[in-house]
């Protein structure tokens, strides 16, 4: 399946708009690496911790995403757009969508 932030390909025509599609998921860290995390804030340096959560959370909302397209059958995902917002502390939504589209040649 293709995935693109824009919402035209070069090669392609879009056949069919079937609609948005989006994945989301809310995370948050234990609280012993939430609070390595908060004594790594007076040294500074990468929040690695909630650098990895952050990862893992974005993936797992892309597959989502992703599932729901294949459900409705379409070849691409096109303006695919993250976001995050925060749930309550040390808690957070990342949530993707974009449009799912039928294309042709």
């Amino acid at each position: 399946m293709i995935v693109a932030t824009t919402g035209e390909m070069e090669q392609y025509k879009i056949k069919e708009v079937l609609g948005i599609v989006r994945g989301n998921t809310v995370r948050a860290k234990w609280i012993g690496k939430d609070f390595l995390a908060g004594l790594r804030q007076f040294v500074g340096g990468e929040l690695t911790e909630y650098t990895e959560m952050m990862t893992e959370a974005r993936d797992e909302a892309f597959k989502r995403m992703m599932k729901e397209a294949e459900e409705k059958g379409a070849d691409a995902v096109l303006e695919v757009r993250f976001t995050s917002s925060d749930v309550m502390a040390s808690a957070a939504e990342i949530l993707v969508y974009g449009t799912a589209v039928k294309l042709r040649k």
